[in-house]
């Protein structure tokens, strides 16, 4: 892979997005009482920011589809990067969701055509490390942007992390501008090639294995910080320590998952991580006021998770290899509707029951999402089979 290095520039850009997307976690409680909203209305923070980019960033994509990638991925990385910096204005929570839709829009559009450049750039031989190498600066953003966040905000002030984050993005704006080489489409791509392919009811299986897994994962992840400290009395740092130990889990879990889409194939991949998730989860909610049981399962569930994402954006591509950028766009708003939909969850269940519940609530979600995915594949086997006893 010769261009390697530009798709490590690709994901610094999509790791600064994601700490802006996922911050909000770490400093959930925080943000509540400067706006003076409860804990619950304070997540809405990330619902609004997955909304905005599973909706705005497919029609983003649709209008720009045969415009230049690097014209199109620096606009959107300016639109961040302001939109970062609107945050220190942002007093009131209304205001505050104005500028999360447009960081979900810019950061949702700017990360799809940084994951398609870089499959791109990689060659056909490496296309899942490509998108493993992209997802890592997505959970290298819970490795060092959610912890070093949330140990920060004691010090600076939760709106200068924003301020410092859209500083930073100027780096691989910069970079992206003097390195990425411009692209084009081969051939024109209409909207109604890009709506067909909700019609493949394997692509349309594999979209809501997305959802479910994402809003499994969601359900928890959103109010990690109350989880944790309902298990045990935690001061800033000591959080800070454990989410960076489980950044780190979820940064080793894309790295491995892209390697092992590549060698053993997106199918198998997406079957091991679904299952250790829902494994994790179950064995989480099981350990549940144990402190030390309650970190380690939430380390292998980071893991697995996260080893997941590649082979599953692998196996989109693999689907729709004329336009990645379709594939990875769609499958981007599936993964955005997964964040929205578990955090409304994992809302829902601490209003009406109480935090020790949302493990429970993520294993059945990630049950669900593995059901469907042995249906997928098992259906694709059948169909092979059926298809060898056809008659010469």
């Amino acid at each position: 892979m010769n261009n390697k290095w530009v798709v490590y520039l690709l994901a610094l850009a999509v790791f600064l997005i994601g700490t802006v997307e996922y911050i909000i976690s770490g400093i959930i409680q925080m943000v509540a009482s400067e706006l003076s909203v409860a804990t619950t209305a304070a997540g809405l923070l990330v619902t609004v920011f997955a909304l905005s980019a599973a909706i705005g960033a497919p029609v983003v994509i649709a209008v720009t589809i045969n415009a230049d990638r690097k014209s199109v991925l620096l606009t959107m990385l300016g639109i961040f990067i302001l939109s970062s910096l609107m945050v220190y204005a942002s007093h009131s929570f209304e205001m505050m969701l104005v500028t999360r839709i447009f960081q979900g829009v810019s950061g949702g559009v700017a990360t799809v055509v940084a994951m398609a450049v870089a499959t791109r750039l990689a060659g056909e031989q490496h296309r899942g490390r490509a998108i493993g190498i992209i997802l890592m600066g997505l959970s290298g953003s819970l490795v060092l942007g959610v912890p070093v966040g949330t140990f920060l905000s004691e010090w600076l002030g939760w709106r200068a992390l924003f301020i410092v984050i859209g500083l930073l993005s100027l780096v691989p704006l910069f970079a992206v501008y003097r390195k990425v080489p411009s692209m084009r489409e081969r051939s024109t791509v209409t909207l109604g090639m890009q709506l067909s392919i909700l019609k493949d009811r394997k692509i349309a299986l594999a979209l809501m294995i997305t959802l479910l897994y994402i809003g499994a994962y969601s359900t928890l992840f959103t109010y990690i910080t109350p989880y944790l400290q309902a298990n045990a009395e935690l001061s800033a740092a000591e959080l800070s320590i454990i989410l960076f130990a489980a950044g780190i889990c979820s940064f080793i879990g894309s790295k491995m998952g892209g390697a092992m889409a590549d060698t053993k194939g997106s199918k198998f991949t997406i079957y091991l991580g679904l299952s250790l998730q829902a494994a994790m989860l179950f064995m989480l909610s099981m350990v549940n006021g144990w402190l030390s049981g309650v970190i380690a399962m939430i380390m292998l569930w980071m893991a697995a998770t996260w080893a997941t994402s590649p082979a599953q954006q692998l196996y989109l591509v693999t689907r729709v290899p004329r336009s990645p950028d379709i594939a990875l766009s769609v499958n981007t708003s599936f993964i955005q509707f997964g964040f929205a939909l578990g955090s409304g969850i994992g809302g829902v269940v601490m209003s009406r029951a109480s935090v020790e519940v949302l493990g429970w609530a993520g294993f059945f979600v990630v049950l669900l999402a593995l059901l469907l995915a042995i249906g997928l594949f098992a259906g694709g086997r059948k169909a092979g089979r059926e298809r060898l006893s056809e008659p010469m």
